[in-house]
């Protein structure tokens, strides 16, 4: 990518697309990169003893690197069987114990720090069995839900006060209904376990750089290869994520000012429609581009292209995913990179040596470029009938 063209962007905020892009268009861009940068969180008045729970993928990372920058001392308990994908200056300094979380905790006996953050909570025996354990020998638990608690989503705007499902409706089970009742059900331990010290996090989409579902890769992918692109969805359908470093940056804020309690986390800071998103995207690359809006859900149904996040068809159960309050995790000071930054960053790592080949060759995209090219076919045909 043209080093000259990534730097004016950040730096002009994108010019006149600024508002499209979620900044005032009187402030200048914040100039972060891959490795993060200042923000705008408060000094860490101490250092702090803080376990990590996983640490190695995605979100752990990110944590480690943001929280070694602010001085504290950072221990990961993992099974030892990945590698970071980025920051390894960060990690020589980082105690890691060995251990499985389903089977063997005892690296954690006989130890204490002020902070837990639980990064890999993916089953509530392993949520239960490591609060208990760490009751005594923690200050404070945070624990990293997700807004799947909520699922079905069904309301217009969903608050920390909608009650989490707790159990799987005994009709259309799905992944996303037992991923959300696990999640719920882990926090109820993690509130019984520590009570008022416990925090609990429930992001959204997470995208950026690390993000191995590739899941926020796709739009800035798509738009960096021009051409003619499928548009899904209504122009003011709703849409939400969260940039990674926005996220794991605040929750190191949390444990350095001793918030406690439950967030929704996703973002931005306002509500962003398909459109603007769209077009914030656009403004990322050089590249020729066109765009084909296909708002037609009974056809992107058909042909089943439902969801290109942040994008997920709002209907039925997924009516209200995108309706997700952060009205909370703003007053405790989450804030945010804009959209234009996140998806530079994920391309520059996307692109990088932090990437293989074989990683970059197959991605699970919602679309293929073959096959999206033989939905616009189909849909031209259609509307030339």
């Amino acid at each position: 990518m043209d080093t000259d063209r990534r730097n004016f962007l950040k730096k002009t905020a994108v010019a006149g697309g600024a508002l499209a892009l979620g900044f005032s268009a009187c402030s200048p861009a914040r100039e972060e990169t891959i490795t993060g940068g200042e923000g705008s969180l408060s000094q860490a008045g101490r250092s702090l003893k803080i376990l990590i729970l996983g640490g190695t993928t995605f979100t752990g990372p990110h944590h480690v690197r943001y929280a070694i920058e602010r001085g504290h001392e950072v221990t990961i308990f993992t099974r030892g069987r990945s590698q970071p994908g980025l920051f390894q200056d960060s990690f020589e300094q980082v105690e890691h114990l060995i251990g499985d979380r389903g089977e063997d905790l005892s690296a954690l006996r006989g130890r204490s720090w002020d902070a837990v953050i639980d990064a890999s909570g993916r089953d509530v025996e392993w949520t239960r069995n490591s609060a208990e354990l760490l009751r005594d020998a923690a200050g404070t638990y945070l624990y990293i839900s997700s807004t799947g608690v909520y699922y079905p989503y069904l309301t217009t705007e969903i608050t920390e006060d909608t009650g989490p499902v707790l159990e799987e409706s005994s009709t259309g089970r799905s992944s996303s209904s037992s991923y959300g009742v696990m999640k719920a059900l882990s926090e109820i331990e993690v509130h019984k376990a520590f009570g008022d010290r416990a925090c609990v996090v429930r992001p959204g989409y997470i995208v950026g750089p690390l993000d191995m579902t590739h899941r926020g890769t796709y739009w800035p992918e798509r738009f960096r290869r021009g051409g003619e692109v499928l548009v899904p969805g209504k122009k003011d359908d709703l849409v939400q994520q969260i940039d990674v470093r926005d996220l794991t940056e605040w929750i190191v804020h949390l444990l350095e000012n001793q918030i406690h309690g439950v967030f929704n986390a996703t973002g931005p800071a306002s509500p962003l429609t398909m459109e603007v998103f769209i077009d914030g995207m656009k403004a990322i690359t050089s590249a020729e581009v066109s765009y084909t809006w296909i708002e037609d859900y009974e056809f992107l149904t058909e042909h089943n292209f439902t969801f290109a996040i942040p994008w997920i068809m709002p209907v039925g159960n997924n009516f209200g995913s995108q309706r997700i309050s952060v009205a909370r995790a703003k007053d405790a000071g989450l804030t945010y990179r804009s959209i234009a930054v996140t998806a530079l960053d994920t391309l520059e790592w996307y692109h990088s040596g932090a990437m293989t080949d074989e990683q970059r060759g197959d991605p699970p995209m919602p679309v293929s470029p073959a096959r999206e090219s033989e939905i616009l076919s189909v849909w031209k045909a259609r509307a030339s009938l």
